[in-house]
C-alpha cells in the first residue's frame, strides 16, 4: 500500500492549515501591536500574504504532485507574472497622466 493512500490522516493539510492560522496571527501581530510606520507595515503584510498563498498552493493545492507538475508551476508563474502587469499597468496608467491635466 503506498503512503499516499486515500484512507491515511491528511497530515500535510492540517500542518498547512495551522501555518496559514500562524501567518495569520503574525499579520495581526505586526498590525496592531508593533509600533512600525504604516508603510513598514503594509510591506511586512504583503510579504506575509505572499508566503500564505504560497503554501495555500503547496499544501492545499498540490502544486507538485502528479505526472504535469511542470506544467502547473510553469502556468502558475504565468498567472502571477500577468497578474502583476495587470495591477501595476493599471496603476502606472491612472497615476501617470494625472500631472498633465
Amino acid at each position: 500500500m503506498n503512503s499516499k493512500s486515500h484512507n491515511s490522516f491528511p497530515y500535510t493539510h492540517v500542518v498547512g492549515f495551522l501555518l496559514s492560522i500562524a501567518l495569520t496571527i503574525a499579520t495581526l501581530f505586526v498590525a496592531f501591536k508593533t509600533g512600525l510606520s504604516a508603510d513598514i507595515v503594509m510591506i511586512i503584510i504583503a510579504g506575509l500574504a505572499v508566503a500564505q498563498a504560497g503554501l495555500q498552493l503547496f499544501m492545499f493545492m498540490h502544486m507538485t504532485e502528479g505526472e504535469d507538475r511542470d506544467t502547473k508551476v510553469v502556468h502558475t508563474v504565468y498567472a502571477v507574472f500577468m497578474a502583476v502587469v495587470i495591477v501595476v499597468g493599471s496603476i502606472w496608467v491612472m497615476t501617470a497622466g494625472h500631472p498633465i491635466h
